[in-house]
């Protein structure tokens, strides 16, 4: 399916919950030892006062400071498999919408990439103790012959993933969306078991393999960590049992569809028997 350029992009902020979609993109990132190709310039679409630059210390101890922005990177891996990669990671701009996404589509466009990749994270009522569940949505129709992929019927406020994509599926250009559902209760730090189902899903649907470091034994800390906070808080312990259970529901044989399927297949078939005498 995706044999031609591929660009994975994930931004900081509304579409990054515990910041699963940007640390995924970075892992993808430094697994082919990416470099910065483009950027846009922050003066234009950051609000410093909201996203502020930062500021450190240099080899030789000066004081450097990075700004705000959204890069472009290729990657130099030398396998030819994974050469045909970039990625576009930054913060989600503030301001100028429409002149950030035209940018970004230009971009694209200039190094005749095929598809385009978003990652994201989100809110959601699910358990940190079970497999972080991926949603993967597509509008294109080639890309939505892939196992799992479905239309979104989406309606509502969106960032600025859902903009640009939207934008480039009108330039031609295919998208596919990623989403890991977060636990909410602990969303307010980063989630390596988010980020780790999100570049596990990559690779399913690339077919490749990615270096994950150490990301699967912090994915373990990070649900152990959980567990002890838990043990000692009563009304939270509650809580994600509720969610365990509303989910082991779900995820049950007999909530799946093809159980469905064939409860309505004895259904149809008992409407069509003549009545007993």
């Amino acid at each position: 399916m995706f044999q031609g350029r591929v660009l994975i992009c994930a931004f900081e902020g509304w579409n990054d919950a515990a910041e699963s979609a940007s640390s995924a993109a970075n892992i993808v990132s430094e697994s082919l030892s990416c470099e910065v190709v483009a950027e846009v310039d922050p003066e234009d679409y950051y609000d410093f006062q909201f996203t502020r630059p930062t500021v450190a210390l240099s080899e030789d101890g000066h004081r450097e400071l990075t700004w705000p922005t959204t890069s472009l990177l290729a990657s130099t891996d030398p396998d030819p498999k994974l050469s045909r990669f970039s990625l576009l990671i930054g913060t989600e701009p503030a301001r100028r919408w429409k002149s950030f996404v035209a940018e970004i589509v230009e971009m694209i466009e200039d190094r005749e990439i095929e598809t385009v990749i978003f990652l994201g994270g989100m809110l959601a009522d699910t358990p940190h103790t079970r497999p972080i569940a991926v949603t993967a949505t597509s509008q294109n129709t080639e890309v939505r012959k892939i196992d799992g992929v479905e239309k979104s019927s989406y309606e509502g406020p969106v960032g600025i993933v859902s903009t640009l994509g939207i934008a480039l599926e009108e330039a031609g250009i295919a998208t596919i969306a990623l989403w890991a559902a977060v636990p909410h209760y602990v969303h307010t730090s980063p989630s390596p078991k988010a980020t780790l189902a999100l570049v596990a899903e990559l690779e399913r649907i690339l077919e490749v393999s990615f270096s994950h470091g150490d990301l699967a034994d912090q994915a373990f800390a990070w649900e152990r960590g959980i567990d002890e906070i838990a043990e000692n808080d009563e009304e939270m312990a509650g809580y994600i049992e509720q969610l365990e259970a509303s989910r082991d529901e779900v995820d049950s044989e007999a909530a799946s569809g093809e159980a469905i399927a064939r409860e309505l297949e004895k259904f149809l078939e008992s409407e069509q028997r003549p009545p007993e005498a």
